[in-house]
């Protein structure tokens, strides 16, 4: 997939100037939207420029990793004062429609709708191989589907747009539209996409059909409106991806999500990066690099102690979800930054933080421009895993969902049988529990936790030390200023006025 970022940046580059409104698009040249995109080569344009969205800073909730700030797995991380009052809110739930990221996480997530829509829209009218037209309509609506999912889970109802003209003032859909928008696109993606090892060595990174499978499965686990929960086709799709035989987990954690696994057996959908702070990297994991010496980022996304307490008696994954001062990583001294303190106690003397970074976004290398290179796995094996475990325990069959739980384990004690036993209850609040407990420390500060916990209500106990309020916190208010631009048509989010 890296081979065609420089054809993707061109193409996104030439489709689309930046604006503030994603409403607006103005021509470029004697490209327009009625010119382009109209043979076969401009259709894998637009269908590469639907991806650079991914990319984009902005994409990963507004820069900055709030979902798992928000959630007990992390705190705001980098020295105390640096961004306090940007990520701080975020931290103890005292966030407003006005707080910073919100606006540019909303306007990212619906450009990459637009430029879904241009190959949902134009690339049907374009005589070319059937099978390769519905295959970029396929990666097209997977992203839209993507999209509008992170949009339905932070915001709720949003609005819809199909078309690359909508109309200039468009209310809000209801959660259900946009659940059965996302469906539809999903389903379209499953009928029309490849396999994994269907495509070339070149295309790895593309949507594929085990992907849409998964989101889709995604979709189905987190859908609480009316209890439409759907856990019997969630099972169908997982147990499909499981039974494909594309998708393995790597022998060793580590690779999971480091430089060794990229687009290897446990990548179900992830972004690739190239080592440049430039159109080709992706910042995500700059952000929350090692912070002073060796200068890897900027340290935000600091691992909680709960989190530390959470896993097992020698699990290894600890020390490969946490970074500590001390530790050599790659030949390389972690010493943390000299602003930082080393620990920081509350006003009755308890200890509340220890400064540390997240490992998962560790690059080999000495320079703040190699962590631009991470890939971030957004779907990978063991997250399918875990998830056809939850959904057979919810569906009465605890001994199929022991299988799928225990080789997650299994993988994570790598050969050392006196750690990390396998799970024997089959008593489905016992067995639901601990698989949410295995999602947390399997799957730590990749940005699972927070909708975790919404999904399976359990945010108000768990949260609601830390400020959640029950019936405001589910969701993230919509930006102001995109109410403001509407002029009234949006809506604020229930008990978010201010």
């Amino acid at each position: 997939m890296k081979k065609i970022y420089y054809i993707l940046v061109f193409s996104s580059i030439i489709l689309f100037s930046a604006c503030e409104d994603f409403l607006e698009v103005s021509p470029q040249g004697q490209l327009t939207q009625e010119s382009f995109p109209i043979n076969s080569a401009d259709a894998l344009l637009a269908t590469n420029a639907a991806y650079s969205t991914l990319r984009n800073w902005h994409y990963h909730s507004g820069g900055y990793p709030i979902l798992d700030i928000m959630s007990d797995d992390s705190h705001k991380g980098s020295n105390p004062a640096d961004q306090l009052n940007t990520l701080g809110p975020y931290d103890n739930f005292t966030h407003v429609p006005t707080q910073d990221g919100l606006d540019r996480w909303w306007a990212s997530l619906y450009q990459g709708i637009k430029r879904a829509n241009v190959v949902i829209e134009k690339v049907p009218d374009i005589g070319m191989n059937t099978t390769l037209k519905n295959r970029y309509i396929g990666e097209a609506k997977f992203l839209r589907g993507l999209y509008y999912f992170d949009l339905l889970r932070a915001f709720g109802g949003v609005p819809i747009v199909e078309t690359t003209s909508p109309p200039l003032k468009l209310p809000r859909a209801s959660i259900n539209e946009v659940y059965e928008l996302i469906e539809k696109d999903l389903l379209f993606a499953i009928e029309n996409l490849p396999e994994k090892n269907e495509y070339s060595a070149t295309d790895l990174g593309r949507a594929t059909k085990g992907a849409a499978k998964a989101l889709l499965s995604k979709v189905y686990m987190f859908r609480h409106d009316a209890g439409k929960n759907d856990f019997v086709n969630a099972e169908k799709y997982l147990l499909e991806i499981i039974l494909s035989n594309q998708y393995d987990l790597e022998s060793d954690f580590e690779d999971a999500n480091g430089k060794n696994g990229e687009h290897g057996v446990e990548s179900v959908f992830e972004i690739g990066a190239m080592e440049s702070s430039g159109a080709v990297g992706n910042q995500y994991a700059n952000t929350q690099g090692v912070r002073g010496t060796p200068n890897r980022g900027w340290g935000f996304n600091r691992p909680s102690l709960d989190l530390r307490a959470t896993f097992e008696e020698g699990d290894p994954r600890l020390k490969l979800t946490i970074i500590d001062l001390g530790d050599v990583i790659d030949g390389v001294l972690i010493l943390g930054d000299g602003t930082t303190p080393d620990q920081t106690f509350d006003e009755d003397g308890n200890l509340v933080e220890v400064e540390c970074y997240n490992r998962k976004v560790w690059i080999p290398g000495t320079s703040t421009n190699t962590q631009f290179g991470h890939n971030r796995r957004l779907i990978r094996f063991a997250d399918v895993l875990l998830m056809a475990a939850e959904v057979l325990n919810e569906n009465g069959k605890p001994s199929q969902a022991l299988v799928h739980l225990n080789r997650v384990r299994a993988r994570a004690r790598h050969g050392n049988n006196a750690i990390l036993p396998d799970v024997k209850t089959t008593d489905k609040n016992q067995l639901r529990d601990l698989i949410l407990h295995e999602r947390r420390v399997e799957l730590a500060l990749e940005g699972h936790r927070f909708w975790d916990l919404i999904r399976t209500g359990k945010a108000p106990q768990l949260l609601g030390p830390f400020g959640f309020v029950q019936d405001k916190h589910e969701l993230l208010p919509i930006p102001q200023n995109e109410i403001d631009i509407s002029q009234g048509t949006l809506t604020q989010n229930p008990n978010w006025s201010f």
